[in-house]
């Protein structure tokens, strides 16, 4: 994945270091997860089989969060097998259809978008497979028996990098907002938090909001009209981290690199913008957190028993700060050793 550096020596000693239950119950204590659980659940005595899902592997957060599951699912002794969803709606529900048809200890799925694989997944969930659904609804939880739906406070996201964008702007300016796919829930909550900080500043004037669906070429076609259209952009939003670095490559080839730019999920070229200063603000969509955590809640469903909404949470909230300089260091690291 570019930009994440090669840590392959490390995680093999770590792997080494996990055989026991007992090194990997310390390692998942770092993690502030329960010792007692991880105690109890520790590695599956047998393989087991899962498959996951997500958005698409052109994305940087997806492409992490697969090496994370890997990675994790070593620890745990879990399989994973992936089904791409290839960032096209159809294209996903294809790969889930074919997921559905075979059987898995447990399953783990990013929607592109809400709605698109309810049937699949209800046969799944109809066949006792636990379902973890992550970073995006798969439908609406009263709608569908998922065991737990992991995701971070997009709303909170969207709001926090849009505040710094706006008092960086000094209350005043234009901007203008990149999203991602529309039908995703999670792009829903970064435009909500995104809306709910601008309509604070009566002098900043938002100039465009179109979708980007989290395509980098479609990012860059969209800025080269933007840059043509607007001789005045002061901020600008993005979606995701992968769009914001795809129109900073635009801004620069037009010498428009006086625009501040905020992204989300803090992917490790992003936050070297940040601290080299080309970006101005990110922040961190726990990947690899929420793919880890999804290992860790089938192993618990699977091994240890875990019920939804009594062992664990129905949602859980996975939390991510905001990127800035002086804390982008500390940032990398945990993401080299797939922690958040």
């Amino acid at each position: 994945m570019s930009g994440t550096k090669d840590f392959s020596t490390t995680r093999r000693d770590l792997l080494q270091a996990a055989a026991t239950a007992g090194a990997a119950t310390a390692i998942l204590g770092s993690m502030g997860i329960n010792p007692a659980l991880a105690a109890e659940v520790g590695r599956s005595e047998k393989p087991l089989k899962a498959a996951f899902s997500n958005a698409g592997l052109q994305a940087t957060w997806c492409a992490q969060g697969k090496q994370a599951a890997e990675f994790w699912g070593k620890l745990f002794n879990v399989e994973v097998t992936w089904f791409d969803g290839q960032l096209d709606a159809v294209k996903q529900r294809a790969a889930i259809d074919n997921m559905a048809s075979q059987k898995w200890d447990f399953v783990a799925i990013q929607a592109f978008g809400i709605g698109t694989l309810t049937q699949p997944v209800q046969k799944m969930i109809d066949a006792g497979t636990p379902v973890i659904d992550m970073d995006t609804l798969i439908a609406p939880l009263d709608q569908i028996n998922v065991h737990s739906f992991l995701a971070p406070d997009n709303e909170f996201m969207g709001a926090s990098v849009t505040q710094a964008l706006c008092n960086a702007m000094g209350g005043k300016g234009k901007i203008i907002m990149t999203q991602g796919a529309l039908g995703h829930t999670g792009a829903q909550g970064r435009a909500k938090g995104f809306e709910s900080v601008v309509k604070q500043f009566p002098g900043i004037e938002v100039l465009d909001t179109q979708p980007a669906d989290w395509d980098v070429s479609k990012t860059a076609r969209l800025w080269e009209t933007y840059l043509t259209k607007y001789p005045q952009i002061d901020a600008a939003f993005f979606h995701n981290d992968d769009m914001a670095l795809a129109a900073a490559n635009i801004m620069k080839a037009h010498n428009r690199t006086n625009i501040l730019i905020g992204g989300v999920d803090a992917m490790p070229p992003a936050i070297q913008a940040v601290s080299e200063g080309r970006m101005f603000a990110t922040v961190r969509n726990p990947s690899c957190r929420i793919h880890g955590g999804a290992i860790i809640a089938g192993v618990a469903a699977v091994v240890g028993g875990e019920k939804s909404g009594q062992g664990i949470p129905k949602n859980v909230v996975t939390d991510g700060p905001v990127v800035t300089k002086a804390n982008a260091p500390g940032m990398q690291w945990m993401e080299d050793h797939f922690l958040i």
